[in-house]
């Protein structure tokens, strides 16, 4: 199969967003003629029952059972599987070949279409509207939410520790991140559960019509909700980039709505599945518990290695020009899958890579990406986990999972069990 490249496919105008004609492959018909067959593998992993059965196991066997670098063959489309550390840290820092376009599975109108800001831009227009919210998500930014943070988890663990019992996805795990942050952008407390729901469907239906259907209630309400903060400004994000200006002018519509829809979307469920999965590990590890709470002042140690064990999440770039990458050549317009959780057992960089070491050297753990396309959201993560951690073991330091319970994980975009009924 011959893939036609252009590089015109690649220049973008935020202000006037074209559906990029990047091909996209799927299934075994639809694999490029420069791809060796030999490198060629057929597996859905979000959807593959051994995958379920212990999502971070499985992602951690791949270095012994796969090559470093293969081609990945699914109905929902063909790519590149990246998994080594080292590849994985070339791809996401070299934006100049690797770039970040139709990178989302989320169903665009294309007579409607937009970019997601900052997410699908790259230098040197990227840094420009990061700046906007910076100041907001930066390190002294986050700092200035740990009290309203701390404050939250201690409520919500109070209002349910008396009971013995909770089904922490839905009395903490979800409600905690996501009330923060829809304080932060501006949002109604009010909507929480029906973003959930939205969202929810947006990241774990394998149904493209379904995802499609909650995706345009999505973008309804949004858009009313930017025409809002347009007529009345608050202190919110939202209402922040509704107002915002780079080089001197306003952004456009299309920029303000790809931004906002950006980062409601990365809003919702990452940190969500992050606290799901750390908690079922800490319920049952009773020592390990023990272990952290008798090291407060090694927290962020702890937190970065929970990250590093627990990631929840990938990231999806396209090849911008011919490259060869650890021997593999790859060609212009070839999509690439990397695989962070797996990125993160490598063992070359993470010997025992499945064990939770809190003493481990320090090395570039990749639960949110790295390089210029860095989660906007990753230092509000590790305050959110450090002030979950210190607020639930110092009320419920002995929990576990409720006798009888079977833990299943929801395929889809983000890693995490599906419910967690703790018991104490």
């Amino acid at each position: 199969m011959n893939v036609i490249a252009s590089a015109d496919v690649y220049v973008q105008d935020p202000t006037n967003p074209q559906p990029p004609s990047i091909p996209r492959f799927a299934g075994p018909d639809q694999i490029p003629d420069h791809v060796p067959r030999e490198l060629v593998r057929e597996f859905s992993m979000m959807t593959a029952p051994e995958f379920l059965a212990g999502p971070h196991e499985f992602m951690a066997r791949l270095h012994r059972e796969q090559p470093p670098i293969f081609y990945n063959v699914t109905p929902f489309g063909n790519m590149w599987f990246v998994m080594k550390h080292a590849d994985a840290l070339h791809v996401l820092r070299h934006a100049e070949s690797f770039a970040n376009r139709d990178a989302t599975p989320f169903p665009r109108d294309p007579d409607d279409y937009f970019f997601f800001i900052p997410q699908e831009i790259d230098p040197p227009n990227h840094r420009k509207y990061r700046n906007i919210v910076d100041p907001l998500f930066c390190p002294a930014g986050i700092a200035r939410l740990e009290g309203l943070i701390r404050q939250r988890a201690a409520d919500l663990i109070d209002g349910f520790r008396g009971g013995g019992e909770c089904e922490f996805t839905t009395a903490f795990g979800r409600p905690l991140p996501v009330s923060v942050f829809l304080d932060i952008m501006g949002l109604p407390q009010e909507m929480l559960p029906t973003f959930v729901e939205w969202a929810d469907i947006m990241i774990h239906s394998q149904d493209r019509e379904e995802v499609g259907r909650a995706f345009t209630k999505a973008i309804a309400y949004l858009k009313t909700a930017i025409a809002e903060k347009q007529a009345h400004p608050d202190n919110g994000v939202v209402s922040l980039i509704a107002h915002a200006e780079i080089d001197g002018r306003r952004l456009s519509e299309k920029e303000v709505f790809g931004f906002v829809c950006f980062l409601w979307i990365g809003g919702l469920d990452t940190v969500y599945a992050a606290l799901n999965n750390i908690w079922l590990w800490l319920a049952e590890n009773p020592d390990r518990v023990e272990e952290i709470r008798s090291r407060p002042d090694d927290i962020m140690a702890v937190v970065e290695e929970l990250l590093r064990r627990f990631s929840v999440t990938y990231s999806a770039r396209v090849v911008t020009q011919d490259v060869v990458l650890n021997g593999v050549q790859m060609k212009q317009n070839d999509r690439v899958f990397v695989c962070l959780p797996a990125a993160n057992f490598d063992p070359e960089v993470f010997p025992d890579p499945l064990k939770v070491d809190f003493d481990r050297p320090r090395k570039t753990i990749l639960a949110f990406t790295v390089g210029v396309h860095s989660c906007m959201g990753g230092h509000l993560a590790r305050m959110e986990i450090k002030v979950a951690l210190q607020e639930w073991l110092k009320r419920i330091p002995a929990f576990h999972v409720k006798p009888g319970e079977r833990i299943a994980y929801k395929p889809g975009g983000v890693i995490g069990p599906a419910r967690l009924p703790l018991a104490w």
